[in-house]
Parts: structure tokens; sequence; C-alpha cells
């Protein structure tokens, strides 16, 4: 009896088997047809030279422009991993009383970044033909970004509208979220969310449109990949203008010229949010290839990763021997450092031009930081010298470390890199101004010691915990 039901259930294994190939050579031969059906389709829409080209290179039945459309969709996906990022690091280094209002700025950011990118930003940055200064595109619609043959600043782009703009309003909502870092724990909210919604809606397109969309900057050769100038630094110096309006944290600064330190509350969120933001950078860097150029983006992921483990070693190593102790906080802005350096050049810099990008950046943040403190610059993240120094840096460094034959002049790159920055500390230098004259930008004394948790929104994030204090 036990012979026979062994018998019956190797047979209805090996049937089960026969069964399972049948399925999965079928599904195989179903795949074939649908992807000699996507070649076929796509070859009668005689997509452009560059397509072409990579189609012939990788195989016939490599559809190019659906992998790099979805890839541009996955770089998306990572770059909205990163407002993850920047919250759970600016709350990690905010104290817990501060926490609610630094996560709630960050909620807005991104909600308000995404709607006016759609209604306005998009169409400001990405123009077309135009005077090289400022235009209007047309309005978005379905018909227009839809399609295979998407295309602005005479390029044409291996994705659908739909897709390049959902992964530069990412994008945009970053300006923000470094300003947010910089004015934390003293700013008004609804003031704060006034000013973020002017510099993502009407400064950043401008700057924007001069190198991506085909405007001045682009005409004299001026090169900036992924935005270490009109990203970062165009942040970093937007929130030096507010930070230097705004003024430092009561208590920071004593008399004598002694400096107190006001520590975050924690500093294992800090770190979550760095490696949030490191992992989301291959997005941010990876996506900007703009296609799924497989040699291209395995190069630009190489490039970002070795500079960002550069910085991070370079600023252990510098704070220690300046600090004289090993420090988180230094460690985590060496490592952010590095990022903001190479995204300049990631596609064009050498490798071992990547690695200096990352050392001399993370030594750069180290005393930037300081210095910054040692003049009365409060800036609780250390955004300004993260974003906005080492975003200079890097865009310079592209002229410096630039592959052989790449033609970047360093002269270009600099009047680049200032004009940008000068323009958004411009920017924000008046409208923040005129806010401050007008509704104000300063919580009160007595909310700033309460915290802002409580003075803006009446909840704290830790109520099981802890209550607010004075002090």
């Amino acid at each position: 009896m036990n012979k026979k039901i062994s018998l019956l259930k190797l047979l209805a294994f090996f049937a089960g088997l026969t069964l399972f190939a049948g399925f999965f050579s079928s599904g195989a031969m179903a795949q074939e047809e649908i992807v000699d059906a996507v070649v076929e389709a796509t070859s009668a829409a005689e997509p452009d030279e560059d397509y072409l080209a990579l189609v012939e290179k990788y195989g016939a039945t490599f559809d190019f422009f659906t992998i790099s459309n979805l890839w541009t969709l996955i770089a998306a996906a990572l770059v909205f991993l990163m407002h993850l990022g920047f919250a759970t690091l600016e709350s990690g280094l905010a104290q817990s009383k501060n926490t609610v209002n630094v996560l709630f700025k960050n909620v807005f950011i991104i909600c308000m970044g995404i709607i006016t990118y759609l209604v306005w930003g998009f169409n400001a940055m990405y123009p077309g033909d135009f005077n090289g200064f400022f235009a209007m595109g047309t309005p978005l619609t379905m018909a227009d970004y839809g399609g295979t043959d998407f295309s602005y600043g005479g390029t044409g782009l291996c994705m659908t509208g739909w897709s390049d703009f959902i992964f530069q309003a990412m994008f945009a909502a970053t300006a923000a979220t470094i300003v947010s870092g910089a004015v934390a724990e003293r700013i008004k909210l609804h003031s704060f969310m006034i000013f973020a919604t002017l510099l993502v809606m009407f400064a950043y397109p401008v700057t924007g449109s001069w190198k991506w969309g085909g405007g001045w900057l682009d005409q004299m050769g001026f090169y900036d990949f992924a935005g270490s100038s009109l990203v970062h630094a165009f942040g970093g110096f937007a929130a030096l203008a507010c930070v230097l309006l705004l003024g430092a944290r009561k208590g920071k600064y004593l008399a004598g010229g002694k400096i107190k330190p006001i520590l975050g509350h924690s500093m294992p969120l800090a770190t979550i949010g760095v490696f949030l933001l490191f992992l989301g950078w291959f997005g941010f860097n990876g996506g900007s290839v703009l296609s799924a150029d497989p040699e291209l983006v395995s190069f630009v992921f190489v490039t970002t990763a070795v500079a960002a483990a550069a910085g991070g070693l370079a600023s252990i190593l510098v704070s220690w021997i300046v600090i004289k102790k090993p420090d988180l906080s230094m460690a985590l802005n060496g490592i952010l450092a590095g990022l903001v350096g190479i995204t300049a050049g990631a596609d064009s810099v050498t490798l071992i031009g990547s690695v200096l990008i990352g050392l001399i950046s993370g030594a750069i943040v180290v005393f930037s930081i300081l210095i910054f403190d040692k003049i009365k610059i409060d800036d609780p993240v250390g955004a300004i010298s993260v974003h906005g120094i080492c975003g200079i840096w890097g865009t310079l460094a592209v002229a410096i470390f630039q592959q052989e034959g790449a033609g970047f002049s360093f002269v270009t790159q600099l009047i680049g890199t200032l004009s940008i920055s000068a323009f958004a500390f411009i920017f924000s230098l008046i409208f923040f101004g005129i806010i401050k004259v007008t509704i104000g930008v300063r919580v009160s004394e007595e909310e700033e010691y309460e915290g802002l948790d409580i003075g803006e929104h009446g909840q704290e994030a830790y109520p099981d915990f802890q209550g607010s204090t004075k002090g």
C-alpha cells in the first residue's frame, strides 16, 4: 500500500513539473512576441539617432525607450525618498521640542513643490526657444506630454514628458528643503510657507532654464550634470540670505565670543536620514542621465558612491584633527558634502577625480561649518556649508577633473555657479526681507524657548516621554 502511494506521489510530481514547464515556455513565447511587437511599433515611430544607435548596440530585442522611461520613474521615486531623508536628518538635528514643526515643513514642501511645478515651474524651466533668460512654454496637457517624441531645448528624450516632469518635480522641492534646515527652530511657519512657495515657483525655474532649458549658461558651455549649482548652491545661498535676515537661535552665541552647542535630540534619526539621502542620490544622479544607457548609468553610480565615501572619510579625519574628537555630525555632513560635490560632474569627471572631489568636499565642509559658527551665522544642520559651499566647489571641480576631451572651461564654470548663487541670494534677500517687514519671520522669544511644536502646532512629537521645557 505504501509503495503504491509513493508511486502515485512521484507520478503527480512529474506531471506537475511538466505542466509548469509548459506554462513557463508559453509565457516566455508570449513575452518574446510582446517584445517583438514593441520593437516593431517603436521602429515605426522613427526615433532619433541616439535611440537607434543604442538599439543597434545592445540588440534588436532591447527596447531602449521603455527601459529608459522605467528607469526615470524609478529614479524619481528614489529622489522622492530623499525628502524622507531630509525630514529625518533635519528632525534628528533639531531639539525634540521642534520635531513636529520640522516634519510639517517637509510635508508641506513636497506637496507644494509638485503642484507649483505642475502649474508653472516645468513650463518656465523648459520653454524651448527663448531669449536665454526667461520664457514660458505651453501649458501642461496630457496630449502634449504622453507620447514618445517628447523633447525640449532641441534635445529628444528617451521617455515620456510625464516621466521627465515627475523626475524634475522632485528636484524642485529640494531647494526649499535645504532652506528649511538652515532656518529651523526659530522661523514662523506661515512665513516659511510663503517664502518656500515663492522660491520654488518663481526663482528655481529661472536659473534652471539658464542651463537645463537651453538658456544663456547652456549656450556658454556651462556644465552642471545633476545640480551642484542649479539645485544645491541655489538652495544653499537662498538659505544664507534667510539666515542673515532671521538671526541666530536664542542662547547660541554668548558674551565673550563663546559658542553654546545646541544639540540635536536624535543622532540615530540623523544617521538614518543621511543613509536615506545616500540611497536616493543614486536616483538623483543616475536618473539625470535621462536614459538607461548601461555604461553611463553604471559609471555615475560608481562616481557618486566613491565621492560620498571619500567625503565621509575626509570629514572624519579632518574633524578628528581639528575638534580633537570623532564627530558624528561632521561625518554625516562629510558624506553629504561628497554627494553634493560630485553631482555637477558625476558623468564627466575621471574616477580618481571623483575620489579627490569627495575628499576635498569632506574637508571643506568641516572648516566651513566651523567658520560660519565663528562669524555667528547659525545653521542648525550645516545646510549652507554642505549645499552652498560644496555646491560651488563641485561645479568648479568639473573643469579641474574632467575626462580627456570634455572641453569644460573653468572660467565658464565660475561664471555659471556665481550667477546662480547670486540670483538665489538676491531673490531671497528681497522677498524674505519683504516678508520680514510685513508679517514678520521670527517667532517670539517665549515661543522659541517653549518649542515650535507647542507654539505653532499645539502638539508634541513625543508626548508620552517628555514635555516642552524652557531653556
